[in-house]
């Protein structure tokens, strides 16, 4: 059984317009990107009406989770 690789990126610590690099494949995650090509959202995880975690999947199999939200 292959097992996945799981990651966090903190959102805060990312300069510039939000994209990052998988940090198993080094893919481009952009925000601006919403033809999933790159990645696939898993979940979603709201802190009240904020958004607190998303959690999404690598086209390389790795599981980024995405925190440091700005809440509104």
């Amino acid at each position: 059984m292959k097992r996945t690789l799981v990651y966090k990126v903190d959102l805060t610590k990312i300069e510039g317009d939000g994209a990052f690099s998988c940090p198993k494949c080094a893919t481009t995650i952009s925000p601006d990107d919403e033809t999933e090509n790159a990645y696939t959202i898993l979940e979603t995880k709201f802190k009240g009406d904020s958004l607190n975690k998303l959690i999404i999947q690598c086209k390389c199999g790795s599981e980024i989770h995405l925190v440091g939200f700005l809440s509104s």
